[in-house]
């Protein structure tokens, strides 16, 4: 007998399961939904070197969960910039707008798994910690929109990710449950927050990330690979 059997077939179990009494999955963006986390560590290099700053090695470690406006309100104050918070964050979305525009796909899978839930009447919302034009653009050139009953971003609650608010918040607006949501995240700080809030979360690998994957598979209820799995066995 392989030893090893039990385990395989249970890890198969959760993946084809994962949607088993699930009324409402909410996605993350950024390294989730979408391949775009290699752009912001080079976008946030850009920025501080024009304001002649030198990129620390923990700042990416410091920033990840928190929304727009709370990185904006990091950076002023960790590196004593002039600019307001609003001037920040409308610099960040010039630089960041042709590469979302131009450059960011759907992770691999992800299309199928949207169009899958919308057949299946199984609602459909996105948590993010992205500003709402990003959010907005880069839904409308993918041509997703039409897929998603709620779209949120950790600007319009009170505290980003790992705290729950916006996850909260969008199944507020798609009217289920925490206990009847699935979550998809990449990063450590947003399945904290898909937990925190209640709702079975799937960890989903991204480059940016891999070096998590121990802990993201530790924290989750399911890990994938690719979107592709969710839907395998079906």
């Amino acid at each position: 007998m392989n030893p090893f059997a039990p385990i395989r077939e249970h890890k198969e179990d959760k993946e084809t399961m994962m949607l088993k009494d699930i009324d409402a999955v909410i996605f993350d963006m950024d390294g989730t939904l979408i391949d775009s986390m290699w752009m912001w560590e080079s976008l946030d290099v850009e920025y501080l070197k024009k304001h002649g700053i030198s990129m620390p090695a923990d700042l990416q470690k410091e920033i990840e969960g928190m929304s727009f406006s709370e990185t904006a309100d990091y950076f002023k104050q960790r590196f004593e910039l002039s600019a307001s918070i609003e001037q920040i964050k409308e610099e960040w979305n010039q630089m960041a707008w042709e590469k979302y525009n131009s450059e960011v796909p759907l992770k691999e899978g992800a299309l199928a798994l949207l169009k899958h839930l919308k057949q299946h009447n199984i609602k459909a919302g996105i948590a993010t910690s992205n500003s709402r034009e990003l959010a907005d653009l880069v839904l409308k050139k993918l041509k997703i929109t039409e897929y998603f009953d709620s779209i949120r971003t950790s600007c319009e609650v009170e505290k980003g990710k790992p705290a729950p608010d916006v996850y909260l918040l969008v199944a507020k607006d798609l009217h289920v449950s925490s206990e009847r949501c699935l979550v998809f995240e990449d990063v450590v700080q947003g399945i904290m927050a898909g937990k925190n809030a209640g709702m079975k979360v799937c960890a989903v690998y991204d480059k940016f990330s891999e070096k998590d994957d121990a802990i993201k598979k530790e924290l989750a209820d399911y890990y994938i690979d690719s979107m592709t799995e969710v839907l395998s066995g079906r």
